[in-house]
């Protein structure tokens, strides 16, 4: 394994009863890349980041964090999810605390800080993606787009090493779309490691390192933006890319 490999998916699958979502899948992450992953609803996107984040448990393979092996222990899941953060589709904020208490939460629960630090990071990261005067808001009183960019200050204020994003704008407004993805566009500019899975098809191929096709629970195929968008290899991409073009 690579020196600055990050993570590393090995033979990795997932079934829920007899239906296997994931099939051998094998897959890395360099630090400092931005990967997205793209394919139809249903061809295991998802489920490879929900274990990847240990919010599934594989079914068989592993998984590897800067060299070392995974460990699906309650205690260990927790101390691997706060160096790899997730931003859902769904936002999951805490209805009944405060823009600037969402923030904060995970700094003083999970990673121990004091309070006085948790608010310094939340109001830093709430500034970075331009949140700063919707502090003392409730999630209920935000447009989705204002919540997503809430979510991601959120997985930022626990200075995760790699960040997870599943379908960061499926749920949003059309208008909202793009306030959401300029933020994710300033983190990989700053040399944030990502893995992004999207529909956005032009936004993957113009912030992506590396594109990963996946279909029917395995990877099609993955390379530069310019290779998978416009020198596929594999029928099977050609044909998925084909209805965006």
């Amino acid at each position: 394994m690579a020196e600055d490999t990050i993570l590393q998916v090995n033979h990795l699958r997932k079934s829920f009863g007899t239906h296997e979502v994931l099939k051998d899948i094998h897959f890395s992450v360099k630090k400092g890349e931005v990967v997205s992953i793209i394919g139809s609803s249903g061809s295991g996107k998802s489920t490879l980041l929900r274990c990847i984040n240990m919010l599934e448990d594989p079914s068989d393979g592993e998984i590897l964090f800067k060299g070392e092996k995974v460990s699906y222990r309650p205690k260990d899941k927790n101390r691997f999810r706060a160096k790899v953060g997730m931003v859902f589709q769904s936002f999951n904020l805490f209805a009944n605390m405060n823009v600037l208490k969402n923030c904060m939460v995970g700094v003083e629960i999970v990673n121990k800080g004091s309070k006085e630090d948790a608010e310094k990071l939340a109001r830093k990261y709430l500034k970075q993606v331009g949140m700063s005067a919707y502090i003392n808001a409730r999630p209920a009183q935000l447009s989705g787009g204002q919540k997503q960019r809430v979510a991601i200050a959120r997985a930022l204020c626990m200075k995760p090493e790699l960040l997870l994003f599943d379908e960061p704008t499926s749920a949003l407004d059309p208008e909202m779309v793009g306030e959401v993805l300029e933020v994710i566009r300033s983190l990989a500019e700053d040399g944030m490691t990502m893995v992004i899975v999207t529909h956005e098809m032009m936004f993957a191929k113009e912030i992506s390192s590396r594109v990963v096709f996946m279909d029917s629970g395995v990877i099609v195929e993955e390379g530069t933006p310019d290779q998978v968008f416009n020198h596929p290899q594999k029928e099977r991409t050609k044909e998925f890319l084909s209805r965006y073009r």
